[in-house]
């Protein structure tokens, strides 16, 4: 690295990326959630995976409207 924004390259790639733990636990929560059957337990599990969205969306690990859409799934399947 000889030039200036090639040397700032190389330490941005050497960053570890945000967020991948917290995506991976919420993708594994969606799964989980989808996957159960009765009506009452979706109910109650339903707010806290909402939660994890809006936490993504927040700290811009997610599109704000990727997180809508995936609220609005999720709600769907309760009614």
């Amino acid at each position: 690295a000889n030039h200036k924004a090639t040397k700032k390259d190389a330490r941005q790639a050497a960053k570890p990326e945000t967020g991948i733990v917290i995506k991976e636990n919420t993708r594994n929560a969606i799964r989980n959630l989808k996957g159960l059957e009765d009506i009452n337990a979706y109910g109650e599990k339903l707010p806290s995976v909402v939660a994890m969205i809006d936490k993504l969306a927040k700290n811009g690990v997610i599109h704000k409207n990727k997180a809508a859409n995936l609220k609005s799934k999720l709600s769907k399947k309760r009614a």
